[in-house]
């Protein structure tokens, strides 16, 4: 009896074949971009450079671009697939501030999960980028660092490489220089500038709470500033000098002052239909090229109309 084919045809794994990628360096006076090549791959008639121009095939400085007149100054980097269009990540939910080829910096949206659970694998933020990795690379990896709650918006780092994540994982401590947030409290709180000191426990609801007794919980220490106060809300900067779930909620609500739509930890209101928590700011020393890193956003709209 003849042997059953164990796959569909044309459902076996190919093995995987890099892009061909030329890379040229815009050198003397500034030019626009579809002559630059003209000059660069003189081998290739106009119409098939304007072609690798139409299917995105053509990026300056990591960015892929379409337009002929591009103006391009000395120094700049051009690569021109010649495989495939290069990459174009969008979501709207989760955008790419920075990336080399060992870690990505990505502004988070709230309602994103930063990775999977028992009920959800797939639409997090750890998903979307390990896709995008993959795109380039079937091999290619990603690695959670650290994490952001659902409802909390913001920075976050992801390693790309084992060593990456790593070194960061086992030195966070020290290679984190500054994390701050920006959350939008209801109250005023007094004094307008302190440090919120307690042990964190939980309980068997899931619920953070704060204990005086450290055999209880884990030392969490929070430092907060307001900016500006306005009616029922006030905008405050806050920093962390531990890093415990839950712990910017609980301290606001041990304050007095919870962030707005946390009902969890006893806000009254959500007018803008979220947790007010924003990390704004992430400053640490790149796990690999031991450069300082910093990199912050803006303040959500949202947030200073609250307060405006």
């Amino acid at each position: 009896m003849p042997k059953r084919p164990t796959q569909k045809p044309g459902a076996e794994r190919r093995p995987f074949r890099p892009d061909v990628i030329e890379t040229y360096t815009v050198s003397g006076q500034p030019a626009q971009l579809m002559e630059f090549l003209i000059g660069a791959m003189p081998q290739r008639k106009r119409t098939t450079v304007k072609e690798l121009l139409k299917h995105n095939q053509v990026a300056v400085n990591g960015t892929p671009v379409s337009q002929f007149d591009t103006q391009l100054n000395p120094s700049d980097e051009v690569k021109v697939n010649l495989t495939r269009e290069f990459q174009v990540f969008y979501n709207r939910r989760l955008k790419i501030v920075y990336e080399d080829d060992d870690i990505i910096v990505v502004n988070k949206g709230y309602g994103l999960l930063s990775m999977g659970n028992d009920r959800v694998k797939d639409g997090t933020a750890y998903s979307i980028l390990r896709d995008y990795v993959k795109w380039a690379d079937p091999r290619n990896k990603i690695f959670i660092v650290h994490r952001l709650d659902r409802d909390t918006s913001g920075l976050m780092v992801f390693a790309k490489t084992q060593e990456a994540k790593e070194r960061l994982q086992h030195n966070w401590n020290n290679m984190v220089l500054s994390r701050t947030y920006l959350a939008v409290v209801e109250g005023q709180p007094e004094p307008a500038e302190g440090v919120v000191k307690s042990y964190l426990a939980e309980n068997s609801q899931f619920e953070v709470y704060s204990t005086e007794n450290p055999e209880e919980g884990k030392l969490a220490v929070t430092r907060y500033t307001t900016l500006r106060s306005r009616g029922k809300y006030s905008l405050l900067e806050v920093s962390l000098d531990t890093g415990r779930k839950n712990q910017i909620r609980v301290h606001m609500k041990d304050l007095g002052c919870p962030i707005s739509g946390d009902r969890k930890y006893g806000a009254d209101s959500s007018p803008i239909h979220r947790l007010a928590l924003h990390a704004r700011t992430l400053r640490f020393i790149h796990p690999i090229t031991r450069r300082d890193m910093n990199f912050t956003t803006p303040i959500p709209a949202s947030f200073a109309s609250m307060v405006k």
